[in-house]
């Protein structure tokens, strides 16, 4: 029987899942990418060389794996085939007969990206949302609006040109009557376009079939999410989230599988809590040790190079998490970035309207409102980013996974020491 594992993030993203995913591929036949866009970057290390993926399973670095991209991604054309290319001049195969997209996959389009940068534009201060401005949410509007263009449409250019007509027909209006720009036409989008849906034709296919007949082969499949869960549209902290779900359940629904498809879910967690774009951070701290680890951390974000805002582990947080995606396994990633730092601070609940808790407040913007409460623990100061096994650890790192796994109810089966696939130790 096939042992089929999701990897989601259980934080505001950035985790370090690209390295945890890297690492599960070996044990993977088929690597599924099942929500979000180019608004997230995995990043992996190989020996010296670094790959920085954004759309394209992170197994495609595995030359023996096969990498579907799933009907809950909104895919950018034009930033998938730079990938392919990259890729390519890497010596990296990205052969339709390894890379495919579902037909179902809904397309990032220029004037999605156009109506995210003119709404972020306009938004002042604390209304911001800190978009990426890629169009992940215009493109997951016009989804549910049902005037989304899909992959399968590539294959008919009259009907891609009449569906960029229906789409644009609206969005002129908000451009000429509301941000005071200027229209798009038809054919510049089809001209800018073109180039790249032409390229995507050769990969597309039925993925939901191939998990099915990769399922009946025995294989094993490795769903592979992007962000972070509290960034989830419904369950993150609203409206500062991605568009979409980013939960482990998303999985199924996002690939084209039922939930008896999947065996195992590993949540990521950095040891320490980062964040990238605007909205509420309870733990954040600008100096000392937040300083410490944007810079040991190289906290930089992967498709955007915005600084991340860093701050101690937020448990409350956290257990939200590990409610809403049941998780069996913690991946826990970046604990030699903690080593130096005399004191560990972990926030184990939150003060409230005068009451404590253990979970985050349901109301909107309740997150901004909260005291983070906090448990000290002592830290370490040996470089730890040549330990190898868990009895080699300091005792104070080891304290500190055991205090996080306490407290969660989750074991740690994978903690990450350094970024290369040799820096993780397996419990």
């Amino acid at each position: 029987m096939s042992q089929n594992q999701v990897v989601v993030g259980a934080q505001w993203g950035d985790e370090g899942k690209g390295k945890v995913v890297d690492l599960l591929t070996e044990q993977a036949d088929v690597i599924v990418r099942f929500q979000g866009g180019n608004n997230a970057g995995h990043t992996i290390v190989v020996g010296d060389k670094e790959t920085i993926l954004h759309l394209i399973p992170s197994g495609i670095l595995h030359p023996d794996k096969t990498c579907l991209i799933g009907n809950g991604v909104v895919l950018d054309p034009e930033v998938f085939c730079r990938e392919l290319d990259n890729l390519q001049g890497n010596g990296v195969s990205v052969g339709p007969e390894r890379l495919k997209i579902s037909h179902r996959t809904h397309l990032i389009l220029p004037y999605h990206k156009r109506l995210d940068n003119l709404r972020e534009k306009i938004r002042s201060g604390g209304d911001r949302i800190g978009t990426t401005g890629r169009g992940i949410g215009p493109a997951y509007e016009d989804k549910v609006s049902r005037v989304g263009i899909r992959a399968v449409d590539v294959l008919d250019e009259d009907l891609l040109r009449s569906k960029i007509a229906k789409a644009l027909a609206e969005k002129n209006v908000l451009c000429e009557h509301y941000f005071g720009e200027s229209p798009d036409t038809v054919e510049e989008v089809l001209q800018e376009v073109l180039p790249w849906t032409r390229r995507l034709k050769q990969h597309l296919a039925d993925v939901s079939g191939e998990i099915l007949w990769a399922r009946n082969q025995g294989y094993n499949i490795l769903f592979e999410g992007a962000q972070g869960t509290l960034l989830d549209v419904d369950h993150g902290t609203f409206p500062y989230v991605t568009s979409s779900n980013t939960v482990a359940s998303n999985a199924a629904a996002g690939s084209g599988c039922g939930m008896h498809a999947i065996d195992e879910v590993v949540a990521v967690v950095k040891a320490y809590t980062t964040r990238v774009g605007g909205g509420p951070h309870p733990t954040e701290i600008e100096d000392g040790a937040g300083a410490h680890m944007q810079e040991k951390g190289a906290e930089y974000g992967a498709t955007t190079g915005r600084k991340r805002r860093c701050g101690w582990l937020d448990l409350v947080c956290l257990r939200d998490a590990v409610r809403l995606n049941t998780p069996s396994r913690l991946a826990i990633t970046k604990l030699d970035v903690l080593g130096g730092l005399s004191d560990i601070w972990v926030c184990t609940e939150y003060e409230h309207e005068g009451i404590r808790l253990t979970h985050p407040p349901q109301k909107e913007g309740g997150l901004q409102e909260v005291n983070p409460v906090y448990t000290r623990l002592d830290g370490w100061q040996e470089d730890i980013s040549g330990v190898r096994s868990w009895v080699d650890l300091p005792r104070a790192a080891r304290e500190y996974i055991q205090f996080i796994e306490d407290s969660l109810g989750v074991k740690a089966g994978y903690v990450s020491v350094g970024p290369a696939r040799e820096q993780t130790l397996i419990r």
